[in-house]
């Protein structure tokens, strides 16, 4: 993902939801109701992002778009109900590696309108906003009108800061949605148990200041309050020196950077530029110089595909609770 990529994901949450939220109408429903039994449960009604559907019975050809779309579709076991798949940014987990390789991948990163419709999903999942791209025909109005449902993660049309309540939505609607709450359930317990437990550890320690480095050359590009990054931060001990950015992701001026002096920086490591090239470019500034993060070298590294809103979250708590707090049982 590019830093482009990234800027598009965030400046796109806003302009999907409004013009949405006045369609209103189900999407996919009769489709997916098409020749089935009736199920336990259905019909559901679910409102997702400004987009209220009602499901007469679970989809059965889910495409999903983005990495943590498609690691909560294999952690709920809903592998057989996927027609295809798109993007990722790195590999999947490799417990979900068996169930991944049986599902076909439509495209290195987003399909055209004609491969997404080829592939006959009656429902559409986007991990980010840029999933569902107006202006290449993929946006969740004209899915709708072709009867194809879509879900949109809540982690771009949440009003203010993404946490773990976010997560907890996010997997027991798409549980519903596939007619297995109960995996669901499941699912959100055990994620809320292993960040518990970070949080425990490291509750009575001192909270080391962290910058986020997506990306960036002229700027930074970084991680602000409203994103679930800022939460694992916060979670996992340390504290985003830019939690006061209102937004998922924003550029920043390196002077910002400088004058609130990090202890730590957290690398998001992903795409075609190494961790390493992103650890030169900040050692070998030299404005950057007496940053505490870069003078003493004390850098942190995430997978990108940890730090949004999906099932990594709890192993993204763990490894970053780790690296903070390396002295702590």
């Amino acid at each position: 993902m590019s830093r482009v990529r990234a800027a598009v994901r965030s400046f796109l949450r806003f302009a999907l939801v409004v013009p949405l939220a006045a369609c209103g109408g189900p999407a996919g429903a009769e489709r997916s109701a098409a020749g089935a039994q009736a199920a336990p449960g259905f019909p559901y009604t679910v409102t997702n992002c400004g987009v209220s559907s009602t499901y007469q019975a679970p989809p059965e050809r889910a495409v999903t778009m983005n990495q943590h779309a498609t690691e909560i579709m294999l952690a709920l076991g809903l592998q057989d109900r996927m027609a295809g798949t798109a993007y990722l940014d790195d590999s999947v987990l490799p417990a979900y590696r068996p169930a991944y390789d049986k599902i076909k991948v439509l495209a290195k990163e987003y399909p055209s309108k004609e491969v997404l419709l080829g592939a006959n999903p009656d429902f559409v999942y986007g991990g980010y906003a840029s999933a569902f791209d107006k202006g290449q025909g993929r946006d969740r109005q004209t899915l709708a009108k072709a009867g194809i449902g879509s879900r949109l993660s809540v982690e771009y049309c949440t009003q203010g800061p993404v946490g773990l309540e976010q997560l907890k939505t996010e997997i027991t609607e798409v549980a519903r949605t596939f007619g297995v709450p109960e995996r669901g359930e499941e699912l959100v317990r055990e994620e809320q148990r292993r960040v518990d437990a970070v949080t425990a550890r490291v509750k009575d320690r001192a909270r080391p200041s962290v910058f986020v480095y997506d990306s960036g050359e002229a700027s930074a590009f970084t991680s602000g309050g409203n994103g679930i990054g800022n939460e694992i931060v916060s979670l996992a001990g340390g504290a985003n020196v830019f939690g006061d950015l209102k937004d998922t992701f924003g550029d920043v001026p390196w002077e910002k950077v400088i004058e609130r002096a990090p202890e730590v920086v957290l690398i998001y490591d992903y795409g075609g530029t190494t961790v390493e090239a992103k650890k030169q470019r900040l050692l070998n500034d030299p404005a950057l110089a007496e940053v505490p993060a870069v003078k003493n070298r004390r850098f942190a590294v995430l997978p990108l595909s940890s730090a949004v809103l999906g099932v990594r979250v709890a192993d993204a708590v763990e490894s970053l609770g780790r690296q903070l707090h390396p002295d702590t049982p």
